[in-house]
């Protein structure tokens, strides 16, 4: 089975749609998308993913189905740089979090604190509660850090969603702490991660990435990626996102 990640298009978070931009993307997704039309089609309730969506599937006369927690990861925390506000408890500052063992550790980065503080854990369990139900109805069952194989198949499945909920689903499926992933990679706007399933001992499988965050499509239609999950890369560089 082989699971394609899509990140929404450029955000205009204010109306949550996409802008100029975003819209352009999405048309070279399309491009992309109805040339291997998939066999299953899931989206994020949010406004962003979907309008990501609309091209291909007018395209390829389909539908999706949306799946509630395909939403963009929301949960508040006191980052400890600005205690006196909240903020999503993906975005921290490096100097913050990398030093922190328990964020290195699948089994221990809800422990901290601040995720604690934020009722992480039960958004994080919604999430990844989700994914193994939707991977169970495609004949594969989760069993500790591996998958039961119920019936093996070479579907495709296509995931419009977003990078703070795609860094999580990533986390489950390949066992790694989503701070690692949240912060040590950036999937950019309409960007394609895709995820196989390994099954080198019948009934049994494992998730493999063969494709991190890839803009090939708009590489191809001259299109630069947006800057949207990045920041500023060297201090100073003028229009580029600090926090």
């Amino acid at each position: 089975m082989k699971l394609l990640i899509v990140r929404h298009g450029d955000p205009d978070y204010s109306i949550d749609s996409l802008t100029e931009k975003g819209w352009r993307e999405a048309h070279y997704l399309a491009d992309r998308l109805t040339k291997t039309p998939a066999d299953f089609y899931y989206c994020s309730p949010l406004g962003r993913a979907q309008d990501t969506a609309k091209e291909t599937m007018e395209r390829l006369h389909r539908s999706y189905e949306v799946l509630p927690w395909l939403r963009e990861f929301q949960t508040a925390i006191h980052r400890p740089d600005v205690p006196d506000r909240l903020m999503n408890c993906w975005d921290w500052l490096p100097g913050d979090w990398a030093e922190v063992p328990e964020f290195h550790r699948q089994a221990d980065w809800l422990t901290h604190p601040a995720m604690e503080e934020g009722n992480v854990r039960r958004e994080y369990d919604w999430v990844i509660s989700g994914l193994d139900e939707l991977l169970l109805r495609h004949g594969y069952r989760r069993e500790g850090n591996l998958y039961k194989v119920e019936q093996g198949n070479n579907d495709a499945i296509v995931l419009f969603c977003h990078f703070g909920v795609e860094s999580v689903l990533l986390s489950r499926l390949i066992n790694l702490p989503p701070m690692l992933i949240w912060h040590g990679m950036a999937a950019a706007p309409t960007s394609v991660t895709t995820v196989v399933t390994e099954e080198r001992r019948e009934g049994t499988a494992y998730f493999r990435m063969t494709a991190f965050g890839d803009t090939s499509h708009l590489y191809a239609n001259g299109e630069p990626p947006a800057f949207a999950a990045r920041f500023v890369e060297k201090w100073g560089n003028p229009g580029e996102r600090v926090d």
